[in-house]
């Protein structure tokens, strides 16, 4: 049975090779063309982000630089608040943890192998020694002032903050960032994280509704559509809120974090000097999207800052309008000199029409 049915099976099956490997002879190959390792073209920086008419041209992040990176460390500190914090911790706490866990573990084993049944069939009955009473209360007390010495130091300069040149209120909302710029004419930004392109409809992105984030925005989960923009060098007072749920601001680079609580207003502070982007995220569980409320700040130039300020509808400090100068200002009528030419007005004449001051030897006194 099995010779009567094995020819039919054999032509079936090479009719099959035949019809499947037709289209492989009639098609060539596509030659694969690998490229040489030594001519392959770098990959390029990001290149900035395109400016709208009037705006500044938001510069690209630099790798390392204000955002994670791939060692086990504290990322690269951009403040004298953050160099000495990461000081102690590198120096400070990190060798007393690794002291202590070291002199734990050897006492233990010690304790294993010289205190072990076999070694000991009679257990000591040592209740009281005066020597290790000591040892063990001052230790600690000697491990406490080192921490609290530089620890006391920190706390200090970190909230002794010097004069703010710019205050920015942050606002935490569910589940983005609002920012405000009293000394800029009151301002607004609201900030919300960038989605990739395959997350973005591609009708919205053609007609410029929402646009997908770019490598020249920043990495993935961090890059926003509006940064918090500040200038170099300047002091920057943080005032934290939040209009929902407990949100908390925080900038690993400039060693800040601060709670947003509704109902309360919290301070902080930085001053970074060199201009580039800095990433942060919320650092308090808020919700259902805790994880998509970055943080990007922008340091620029002080020109820069003022063009942006502009851009965005609000004044500099002290900037006035010229269609209607200040009282006080240099350009005012009321503080203008005198006509060249014009002879002083004698002051003890009187003008015809007008009565002399009446005189009193009453002492002047000050008005309420």
């Amino acid at each position: 049975m099995l010779k009567a049915i094995r020819g039919p099976i054999l032509a079936m099956l090479a009719a099959f090779a035949v019809s499947g490997a037709a289209p492989a002879v009639a098609q060539a190959p596509v030659p694969v063309i690998t490229p040489n390792p030594g001519t392959v073209a770098p990959t390029p920086a990001p290149t900035p982000v395109a400016a709208k008419p009037g705006d500044i041209v938001h510069m690209a992040p630099t790798p390392g630089i204000g955002m994670p990176t791939d060692k086990i460390d504290l990322q690269p500190q951009e403040t004298t608040i953050g160099v000495e914090a990461a000081w102690m911790h590198n120096y400070i706490l990190v060798p007393v943890m690794a002291a202590m866990s070291a002199l734990v573990l050897v006492l233990l084993l010690w304790v294993v192998v010289r205190y072990r049944a076999a070694a000991n069939p009679v257990p000591s009955r040592t209740h009281h020694n005066t020597v290790i009473e000591v040892i063990w209360t001052l230790a600690p007390v000697l491990v406490l002032v080192c921490i609290a010495v530089p620890s006391i130091k920190l706390i200090a300069h970190q909230y002794s903050p010097p004069k703010a040149d710019l205050t920015v209120k942050v606002i935490g909302n569910q589940w983005y960032w609002t920012y405000q710029y009293p000394d800029n004419g009151d301002i607004e930004i609201v900030s919300n994280m960038l989605k990739e392109k395959d997350a973005v409809p591609g009708r919205q992105q053609a007609t410029g509704k929402e646009r997908p984030r770019t490598d020249a925005d920043g990495p993935a989960l961090l890059a926003v559509d509006e940064r918090m923009v500040v200038p170099a060098g300047a002091v920057v007072k943080i005032i934290t809120t939040s209009n929902d749920v407990i949100h908390s601001f925080a900038l690993p680079a400039a060693w800040v974090k601060q709670d947003a609580v509704p109902g309360r207003l919290n301070e902080t502070w930085f001053k970074i000097d060199r201009p580039g982007v800095y990433f942060g995220q919320c650092s308090e569980l808020c919700g259902a999207r805790h994880g998509f409320m970055p943080i990007a700040v922008e340091v620029v130039p002080a020109a820069q800052f003022a063009q942006w300020v502009a851009f965005k509808g609000g004044k500099m400090p002290g900037a006035k309008p010229a269609s209607n100068p200040d009282a006080t200002s240099p350009t005012s009528p009321a503080t203008a000199g005198a006509p060249a030419g014009s002879a002083p007005v004698a002051t003890d004449k009187t003008i015809e029409g007008t009565a002399k001051p009446a005189t009193t030897s009453q002492p002047a006194t000050a008005q309420n």
